[in-house]
């Protein structure tokens, strides 16, 4: 096996309980990888070496391990600082430390970031493979929890929603738990976590399945126009009324009404809002006779709702009738394992959506978006896989193709070289329009939710768009 290789074998031999057992060792010694990959060949495992730190953990994201076995002193991240990385990622995956410093501070150290286990080198074959099996055993009966759990899920639909981290497999739990019940739901997440979907999953696990599902985006229209979108209103109760409308309240009577971004909405309309919940009855606007529905409420907001209620911004009693049910979704930099499961759907979809080849991502790339700190979430990701399927001419996607912050690339040298004749005024003004057309991308082509963000009304934003000639994308939805 030559240096500087990634060999990742094809599994082929299987334990007798038929679970294959994989083991990857990553150590930058060749005489220590072939004597282990001897050693773990000869009791039946399938064994796969990695140089360095940085090769294993992509070995990690494309292949499953039921063990790896770490070397401490690694050239570039050491030993402790992969393992951390892995715990991270890969929270139950077991890992034992070889090293030939057995230093008091290495072990505990080792331990107290996750290691199983800590084997000094020269090893002991027998201690080493008693730990190797003890450590497995433990991490199936683990995973078999886990599947049993997964095989519950089964039983729902949760349509698009991708994840194996704890974090998400506690909210498919709950959203099992609550979706029959009549229960309003406040689903809390920055912008991008995917909030509409898990409303939708909730709706299509209700009993309230088959009726409708209507969604609405508080946040983005005037006062006026969403009490009229959301409680309908009469003919001539208002300049423009030239004929009766039926409000959301009452298409999605018997059904499910999505409030997205209710953090945003107006004291007045919150009131309206309010008594709907309380006595489930409204009047259109310029009505005389009331409207009786039956709705379940599921709202969405990427606001502290509670500092908005001491800041006097949302009505303390409205927070309390929504917050029955609440389901915090996660950053996606806080579930960094399903970064790999959630590119492959989106290389998928749109390789299909495009009538294109199905991508892959390089290492180098895939190593890019675990490292990425991911401020726009799911949908950031979403839109780079998505700009990746498209621009890519290889079926293998590079870092080449992701967008500059994901790599850590700088526009600022080559826009100076690309406007060497240009005047500062044209060059700061190429700079305000890519930083502007970045944050919209970022918030899905939202412009209230960028104006919050930019921390700049949403009249000075649009201004800024209309001078600077950017285009708006149709909104995708989250």
């Amino acid at each position: 096996m030559s240096e500087g290789t990634l060999a990742i074998p094809p599994a082929s031999t299987a334990n007798p309980s038929g679970t294959i057992e994989r083991i990857l060792i990553i150590d930058d010694e060749a005489a220590i990888r072939e004597s282990l990959e001897t050693l773990l060949g000869l009791e039946g495992y399938t064994v796969d070496t990695a140089v360095n730190g940085e090769d294993g953990l992509v070995a990690i994201e494309r292949a499953a391990y039921d063990l790896v076995l770490l070397d401490l002193a690694l050239p570039g991240k050491n030993g402790l600082e992969i393992l951390a990385i892995l715990r991270e990622r890969h929270a139950s995956l077991p890992v034992i430390m070889i090293t030939a410093y057995g230093k008091v501070d290495n072990v505990v150290d080792a331990i107290r970031t996750g290691a199983q286990n800590f084997v000094q080198k020269p090893w002991d074959n027998e201690k080493l493979l008693a730990d190797i099996r003890s450590a497995i055993g433990r991490y199936h009966a683990e995973e078999e929890n886990i599947q049993l759990k997964r095989a519950l899920k089964q039983r729902y639909s949760f349509s698009n929603i991708i994840g194996k981290s704890d974090v998400m497999l506690r909210i498919f739990d709950l959203i099992a738990q609550v979706a029959p019940s009549r229960s309003t739901v406040l689903i809390q997440g920055e912008s991008g976590t995917g909030k509409e979907l898990i409303a939708k999953a909730l709706h299509s696990n209700s009993t309230r399945k088959d009726k409708p599902f209507v969604p609405v985006n508080t946040g983005a229209m005037p006062t006026d126009l969403l009490e009229s979108t959301l409680f309908g209103h009469v003919r001539g109760a208002f300049t423009s009324a030239v004929s009766s409308k039926k409000g959301l309240f009452e298409v999605a009577n018997s059904g499910t009404l999505f409030l997205d971004e209710i953090g945003t909405m107006g004291m007045d309309t919150q009131a309206k809002i309010l008594r709907v919940l309380q006595d489930k009855r409204f009047m259109q606007l310029g009505g005389v006779h009331e409207i009786q529905v039956d709705v379940r409420i599921i709202a969405a907001t990427n606001v502290d709702l509670r500092q908005a209620v001491r800041e006097g911004k949302f009505r303390e009693d409205l927070f309390y009738r929504l917050n029955v049910i609440n389901i915090e979704l996660p950053p996606l930099r806080s579930r960094r394992e399903d970064i790999p499961l959630l590119a492959a759907h989106f290389l998928k979809y749109y390789a299909e959506e495009n009538s294109l080849p199905l991508r892959s991502l390089a290492p180098d790339a895939l190593r890019a978006l675990m490292d990425y700190d991911w401020p726009g979430n799911v949908r950031e990701l979403e839109n780079a896989m998505e700009r990746g399927v498209v621009l890519s001419s290889s079926p293998v996607i590079g870092s080449d193709l992701l967008p500059g912050q994901m790599t850590g690339r700088s526009y600022s040298t080559s826009l100076l070289e690309h406007n060497a004749d240009a005047s500062l005024f044209d060059i700061l003004e190429d700079i305000e329009r890519r930083i502007i057309m970045d944050k919209l991308e970022r918030c899905n082509w939202n412009q209230t939710e960028a104006a919050e963000q930019f921390r700049v009304p949403l009249s000075t934003l649009n201004q800024k768009i209309k001078r600077l000639n950017i285009e708006i994308k149709k909104r995708a939805k989250e």
